[in-house]
């Protein structure tokens, strides 16, 4: 009777332990190595909210004073936090406010496009000669969520992040996480976009996704073991304790009873 007992403790325990196997956690299974594809990089456009770093130069380097905005440190290196107090807001209206220009119509403009449409206004309108205006984003940011060893929202200053660069700013996906799930939500010229992911699959590299823009939001799915030790079963710890006194309680009935 023990004997019996104990194989069917050991059977539920390996019941409800749900095995991962290795093609659930390898990435881009499949993947052509030798093949080489070409690197296609987008240019992001602008959105409301961002802050924008925005400098003027021209032929003429003290022409261009009033059409920058004064730094109020001597610090060699400028902290980034001062530069965003100091860039300029994308309204939600979706523009800023330029030095003499006045308003400027910016979001769902590519920065190449709206440093080309500075210069020209600068320039037709006797402002400069040969301005040559550069402009960064300064507050770009990716939140990854979910099975990631360390979620959160990540800062960064690269002007194409990839999905696994993103991904590897959170520590990687956890043994836990699914890779055939994993949802990138992104608003895109107004409207909000949600996109599902299998990151074992290499055709992720062609995918539009597979480039990150800013305030994109990656979400990690739990695989069914995780799901499974989170619900109603609970950890296997807890299944072990209640087995065992289960287990226990049959053992002191069954010496009693002889």
């Amino acid at each position: 009777m023990i004997n019996r007992l104990l194989f069917l403790f050991i059977s539920l325990l390996f019941l409800l332990q749900s095995c991962v196997t290795k093609k659930e956690v390898i990435y881009f299974q499949g993947a052509k190595y030798s093949t080489l594809d070409p690197v296609i990089y987008e240019s992001v456009k602008i959105q409301p909210n961002d802050i924008l770093n925005i400098s003027v130069s021209a032929l003429v380097p003290e022409t261009a004073i009033p059409y920058n905005k004064q730094t109020t440190t001597n610090n060699t290196v400028t902290n980034i936090e001062l530069l965003k107090l100091q860039g300029y807001l994308v309204s939600h209206s979706g523009a800023i406010v330029f030095p003499v220009l006045g308003g400027i119509s910016v979001a769902g403009k590519t920065m190449e496009y709206v440093e080309k449409e500075i210069e020209e206004k600068l320039e037709k309108g006797g402002h400069l000669l040969q301005p040559i205006v550069s402009i960064r984003l300064l507050n770009a940011k990716v939140t990854v969520l979910g099975e990631v060893n360390n979620p959160g929202t990540f800062s960064f200053s690269e002007q194409n992040l990839t999905l696994p660069q993103a991904l590897g700013l959170a520590g990687d996906l956890t043994i836990n996480g699914k890779r055939t799930d994993v949802t990138l939500v992104r608003e895109d010229d107004g409207e909000r976009v949600v996109k599902l992911l299998d990151l074992t699959d290499p055709k992720v590299f062609n995918s539009p996704f597979y480039n990150i823009r800013p305030n994109d939001t990656i979400i990690v799915s739990p695989n069914t073991a995780k799901v499974k030790s989170a619900g109603i079963v609970g950890n296997i710890g807890t299944v072990l304790t209640f087995l065992s006194i289960i287990l226990t309680s049959v053992v002191l009935i069954t010496n009693t009873n002889n």
